[in-house]
């Protein structure tokens, strides 16, 4: 595997969105695209990277109008991780298994040239399932350890309405209001 490199599996047809993009724009490329995530762009430097789940916790937090007003570089992470087409598979697998990421955007210099995801790899080698599945079983680890963190922390109201998302679920108090436990993370 050390001969196989990321340019050799990488998806070269990137979607992509303008850093100054709304994410109601993001949302509707995704759906077009059907993917779930965009590289946001400036010119054809990487710039950030947006996916479904951040449009979804902007669209839980703030009103479904702001979702024109937020800019894709407003809640793009400031630390974008990228690995270069030159690398071997092997680095990339290292480099997402480290960081605990599903996707990597490919740079070559400052240009994005292409990505590549578990699915790529997977897709190439699906006898690496269980070194790639361990990402995401340490993710949902570390997720329920931060959830029984929190459990510590509440105290059970009642079962009722939260009023953050409207949902009936078991609430709990929280700075003041009754929330669920999605709206609590």
């Amino acid at each position: 595997m050390r001969n196989i490199l990321v340019s050799d599996v990488m998806t070269r047809n990137v979607n992509t969105i303008e850093r100054d993009a709304n994410l109601l724009e993001c949302a509707k490329k995704m759906v077009r695209k059907r993917t779930g995530s965009l590289v946001i762009v400036d010119k054809k430097s990487i710039a950030g990277f947006i996916s479904n789940k951040d449009i979804l916790w902007a669209l839980i937090k703030k009103s479904q109008s702001a979702l024109s007003e937020i800019k894709a570089k407003d809640i793009s992470p400031k630390k974008i991780y990228t690995i270069k087409p030159s690398d071997s598979l092997e680095d990339a697998i290292k480099k997402m298994k480290k960081l605990k990421l599903f996707r990597l955007p490919v740079v070559d210099g400052k240009e994005l040239v292409g990505l590549v995801t578990m699915k790529d790899i997977l897709n190439f080698h699906p006898e690496l399932y269980e070194d790639l599945r361990e990402v995401s079983h340490i993710r949902e680890e570390e997720e329920k350890l931060k959830r029984l963190s929190l459990a510590e922390k509440r105290v059970v109201v009642d079962y009722g309405v939260c009023e953050e998302c409207g949902e009936k679920d078991t609430l709990y108090r929280e700075n003041g209001n009754l929330v669920c436990a999605s709206c609590l993370e």
